[in-house]
């Protein structure tokens, strides 16, 4: 159950109260289905992520995994597309923070400076060793999680919930990047597969774990989708779908209701981002994939690690569009998710807790949904990507032997 609730506390944020109706505004009441699209995909990534935990209970996800199964330049490649995909995330949740914060005053704010502001308080807080208790991790999911029920109770029998969303509509290139939008909204089941170090007998432990974070999630995302699409109250605010919607058909508490759990969801996946990545970097600076500088401890804390991830994720702030950093993330955890499904065929028989199409079927969906994001987030990935590759050459170079 704590690693359940650990899960839903990474996943409960920018994907329910942000890309659903991002979705929703590309291809409209095709959204529904192009969550379980994104359910299924995330589903076999998440038995592949989860069979290679148990195999192999080493901290460090597809990062590591790569490493071992694949390559080392594999490896560094998944770690450098977590980092990007998951900072781009957290530059996300960010914006829509500042977003969510005002619709909740009422007042025109400016939500670049409070996004890189909250990046920046939270920041401050992890290098003083703040962490995110399981007892306040569980307050939160809870708190989430009581909110978009009564947001899905009460708009399935509003005054609109037997009409239909007419925005959008059949398109198969919209379809299919809408449903890479929406499968980064599962993807913080892989702090489930990191936690092998964690739990006792991860073998047992993690695969029921992650089907279980992926189904709840998946019947949230799904009541979401249903309000948003078929109730017909469509929300051309993309920032703060959830809280638009609400104000048209709910009580007056509960637009305040879903902005509070918005701004909660969103700086507790924040916080629980800024810590994971800095220890990915840390990671990735003590096998000499990133500068050494990023590999050192500093008290006990890795200090520099967390100030270049705060930094990178402050930067991304500053693109201001939640659908573009959005976007990035898609690409990016798309690729990190077909290196953990690539290394989850090489695993032996013995060591294999599922079929091996489970993982075909991740390695396809993943390539697929990939191809459908524009082409421009690729030629940003591929530059990223090359100079990181760069960087680490020089690093590798610059080291003593």
């Amino acid at each position: 159950m704590g690693a359940v609730l650990l899960g839903l506390g990474s996943m409960l944020g920018s994907g329910a109260f942000v890309s659903i109706g991002l979705a929703e505004a590309m291809i409209g009441w095709w959204a529904v289905p192009a969550v379980l699209l994104a359910a299924l995909i995330a589903g076999c990534n998440a038995l592949s992520s989860a069979q290679l935990a148990a195999s192999h209970a080493r901290a460090g996800g597809t990062y590591e995994y790569g490493h071992v199964f694949l390559s080392p330049a594999a490896g560094f490649t998944a770690g450098t597309m977590f980092l990007l995909a998951k900072s781009a995330s957290a530059a996300t949740a960010a914006l829509a923070f500042a977003a969510y914060f005002e619709a909740l005053t009422g007042t025109e704010i400016a939500q670049i400076p409070i996004a890189i502001s909250l990046v920046t308080l939270l920041t401050i807080l992890v290098l003083s060793g703040l962490r995110r208790a399981n007892w306040l991790n569980a307050m939160i999911v809870i708190a989430v999680v009581a909110a978009l029920c009564a947001f899905i109770a009460l708009g399935s029998v509003g005054p609109n919930a037997a009409s239909r969303s007419t925005q959008g509509g059949w398109d198969a290139a919209s379809f299919f990047h809408a449903s890479a939008l929406l499968f980064v909204a599962f993807t913080g089941y892989g702090r489930v597969a990191t936690m092998a170090e964690e739990v006792r007998e991860p073998r047992r432990t993690i695969p029921p774990a992650i089907f279980a974070t992926i189904a709840v999630m998946t019947l949230l995302y799904l009541g979401v989708a249903y309000v948003l699409t078929y109730s017909g109250q469509a929300s051309s605010e993309t920032a703060t779908p959830l809280e638009s919607a609400a104000r048209r058909f709910g009580p007056d508490w509960l637009p305040f209701a879903i902005a509070v759990a918005a701004l909660l969801a969103m700086a507790g996946v924040l916080l629980n981002l800024l810590l994971g990545l800095s220890r990915v970097l840390l990671a990735m600076g003590r096998r000499g994939d990133a500068p050494t500088l990023f590999g050192q401890l500093k008290a006990g804390e890795p200090v520099a690690a967390i100030i270049g991830i705060a930094m990178v994720v402050a930067g991304l702030c500053l693109v201001g569009d939640v659908r573009i950093a959005w976007t990035f993330s898609a690409v990016t955890v798309l690729i990190y998710y077909a290196i953990t499904n690539a290394a989850a065929l090489k695993l032996e028989e013995e060591e294999r807790l599922f079929p091996r199409w489970i993982a075909w079927v991740g390695l396809s969906g993943c390539i697929g949904l990939a191809a459908f994001v524009p082409i421009i987030f690729w030629i940003w990935t591929v530059l990223v990507l090359g100079v990181a590759f760069g960087l680490r050459q020089l690093s590798r170079q610059s080291s003593p032997l």
